[in-house]
């Protein structure tokens, strides 16, 4: 079925073919991909369409004496198949399986780890220097596009890269009109415009890369001439394509939204309309937008290219005028936020978690001193599955607890987050509310929520036993419940992760023999950390464990097979209190005498 494809292995196979050997191998390797994808789930219109591309480069270029660095790296399918790593592809995004994005210590052909957008630039133009003052001559190829080129950071390193007149650096503009929503902004506008142009473009001439465009990124008859010709100059380049986003496959060219990263489909029938269920979180936080908006003008929302998947597609039709989709510039974003609450507007910024990173000394410098009413509306908050350690949200609690002003909310379900969420827009200054990827419990808010106040879930119903009080953050109150049922333990939904609850936080102190905080986030310097840090503060000691993430990268899977896998789930939860007592000699019955807060005081 794949005779050619059967054929190459690796890139010096794929060097032996003739030219006219080339096109046919396009067409295997898109119906591998297609093949692929539609059986374990995955990026899908990008990789349709960097296909013939993969082809040239691996064709035209030495690699991987020669270096490719794939930007955002869910463009990266096609070259991984060339790369020896097709049987694998099977495995992909799956436990113990290959990634979905370059990967330095999966492949030697992998040439730098990409999953955030707008970095192949600057890590091109490091290898290339770094590879002069080596002694030793490679091209360095920065592979960008879906959007990514308007990230600031993009232009950063094309402005320094012109400084080298002589540096083998070549970036390709891979040119599709989109990121993952339709890409917004006047490059964008200026890029459509190039293609029915002739001169060079003047704007990369004046950053001192030589400009070679637009052609057909799917005509390799195209393709590898242009590249030939690239490879032979000197000098920082730019080679401007324009491709289609699902290429060769109907139904994904003209969706390439909904195709971006589906799960299993069926390629002949295409991805089908799931039956309706319980609303995600993301479902939550559009609807509550929207009622907030129509009840108040100064509402407005901002995204960093991510309509789709904040849930802002309703808001965006409903409300044209006061939604903003900036591109993929995160910085720009909150800045632009912190504009407009100058002035009296109502921002929402819906963004994941670890994007948020990237625009975190704006959200200190811009927003937090000046103490600014943005509500940042974290999605992705914990485990996101198979897309791994790049795109789960592991830190933002640990990031976000440190900064001034700003108050941050964790919800146990998602009715809880709608009213978080409304009261967040209701604060004169910062907010956030961190909630997870995927659908909610469906349950129902036993207390309203109010500013730094948590919630008892369940009370130990043996308070002569060994006394243990589950303090769980968020997405983790649901397996802390169920652990408690094993255990017999008090579990409070603690809420806020700042301000505390620190006279809860106290009372739960002398009144239990050990303290759990369970939080889907980084242990070091999370919300664990934050009732230590209050606890030593008061003078009230206690054994407290904590858990959450480890101190590593969590890789790719499900995510309750991540969750298990990190022992937060209801099961590892029990095991690591149980060990926990074990250790410490604790698990032995205690006197039915509970110390109050001024005897532990006293004993502190």
């Amino acid at each position: 079925m794949f005779e050619l494809l059967n054929t190459v292995g690796n890139p010096v196979d794929l060097r032996a073919l003739p030219t006219d050997a080339l096109a046919p191998l396009a067409d295997e390797l898109r119906d591998f991909i297609l093949q692929s994808v539609a059986s374990t789930g995955g990026h899908l219109s990008a990789n349709l369409g960097t296909v013939e591309l993969s082809i040239a480069l691996h064709y035209v270029f030495d690699t991987p004496h020669d270096r490719i660095i794939w930007d955002v790296g869910h463009q990266a399918y096609a070259h991984k198949i060339l790369t020896g790593r097709r049987q694998a592809m099977a495995s992909i995004r799956q436990l113990g399986g290959i990634s979905g994005f370059p990967r330095r210590s999966e492949s030697r052909y992998d040439a730098f780890g990409t999953a955030h957008s707008s970095t192949s630039v600057s890590a091109a133009l490091g290898m290339a220097l770094a590879a002069r003052i080596k002694g030793e001559h490679r091209h360095c190829i920065a592979v960008i596009g879906d959007g990514a080129l308007s990230g600031g950071m993009a232009f950063e390193a094309m402005n320094n890269a012109g400084l080298y007149r002589r540096l083998p650096l070549l970036v390709i503009l891979n040119d599709n009109g989109m990121s993952i929503s339709p890409a917004v902004g006047a490059l964008c506008d200026h890029l459509g415009e190039l293609k029915n142009m002739v001169a060079p473009a003047s704007m990369f001439e004046a950053l001192g890369l030589s400009y070679s465009g637009p052609i057909n990124g799917h005509e390799l008859t195209e393709l590898v001439p242009a590249l030939l010709a690239m490879r032979s100059r000197r000098g920082p380049q730019l080679l401007h394509i324009v491709t289609e986003k699902g290429h060769g496959y109907s139904p994904a060219a003209s969706d390439p939204v909904l195709y971006h990263g589906p799960g299993k489909f069926e390629p002949v029938q295409g991805i089908l309309h799931a039956a309706p269920g319980p609303l995600s979180y993301t479902q939550v936080f559009g609807q509550w937008l929207c009622d907030e908006a129509e009840d108040d003008p100064r509402v407005v929302a901002i995204t960093p290219a991510m309509r789709e998947g904040s849930g802002l597609v309703e808001f965006e039709r409903r409300f044209p005028d006061r939604y903003f989709d900036v591109g993929i510039a995160e910085q720009h974003a909150l800045t632009f936020a912190a504009g407009l609450a100058a002035e009296g507007l109502k921002p929402v910024v819906a963004i994941y978690s670890t994007f948020l990173q990237r625009g975190y000394d704006q959200l200190i410098h811009d927003i937090a001193i000046q103490n600014l009413p943005v509500l940042f509306a974290i999605d992705r908050a914990g485990i996101v599955g198979a897309d791994g350690a790049t795109h789960n949200g592991a830190f933002d609690i640990a990031y976000l607890r440190c900064v001034p002003n700003l108050i941050v909310m964790a919800p146990a379900d998602e009715n809880e987050c709608r009213q978080m969420l409304h009261i967040a827009l209701l604060q004169h200054g910062p907010t956030a509310v961190r909630y997870p990827r995927g659908k909610g419990n469906s349950a129902a808010v036993s207390v309203p929520v109010s500013i730094g106040r948590g919630e008892v879930r369940r009370t130990s119903r043996q308070p002569a036993r060994y006394r243990v009080a589950i303090l769980a953050f968020g997405s983790m109150v649901l397996p802390a419940l169920e652990s408690g049922e094993a255990l017999d333990a008090t579990v409070v939904n603690m809420r806020f992760i700042k301000p505390l609850d620190g006279a809860l936080l106290e009372e739960l102190a002398a009144t239990h023999d050990l303290l759990v905080t369970i939080e889907e986030g980084c242990v070091m310097g999370g919300a664990g950390s934050g009732c230590l840090e209050h606890l030593a503060a008061v003078g009230l000691l206690r054994p407290l464990l904590q858990l959450g993430f480890t101190d590593q990268f969590i890789e790719h899977g499900t995510p309750e097979q991540l969750l298990a896998a990190c022992g937060l789930d209801s099961a590892g939860i029990t095991r690591a209190i149980r060990a926990f007592q074990a250790r410490q000699g604790l698990e032995v019955l205690l006197n039915d005498s509970v110390p109050s807060t001024d005897a532990l005081r006293a004993q502190a």
